[in-house]
């Protein structure tokens, strides 16, 4: 079993950033791979970003990629996800998950565990 925490959402305007931090427990932290995916009121989950066990390759999506930044440290059991130039658009519950194989990680269906999740809202 894995247990995933997150923090750092809040309210913030537009153009601004936030830090997102997951913390993970249960398991090996560093033979996991970590992704975040964000749901909007009346919208579906979606995939934002993820990352290898090792650190050393990421995924983005499209809305995200070049302001958003995800990492690890695998010696905290924690994966982070900056967020600058946050636009109204991001506004969302942020959710951080586990996966144990690593593949397909755009796919919601390919992680084990998932967080409770940590709201971010963007003002315009």
């Amino acid at each position: 079993q894995v247990q995933l925490v997150e923090s750092g959402g809040g309210l913030v305007q537009a153009g601004n950033s936030l830090r997102l931090s997951c913390a993970a427990s249960g398991r090996t932290f560093s033979s996991l791979y970590m992704g975040w995916f964000r749901q909007a009121p009346g919208k579906e989950r979606e995939f934002v970003a993820a990352i290898n066990w090792i650190g050393d390759i990421t995924w983005y999506s499209d809305s995200v990629k070049g302001r958003f930044t995800i990492s690890r440290d695998n010696a905290k059991n924690t994966v982070y996800l900056q967020m600058n130039s946050l636009k109204p658009e991001d506004t969302a519950v942020y959710y951080c998950a586990a996966s144990v194989g690593g593949k397909s990680l755009r796919l919601q269906n390919n992680y084990d565990y998932w967080g409770q999740g940590t709201q971010v809202t963007v003002s315009s």
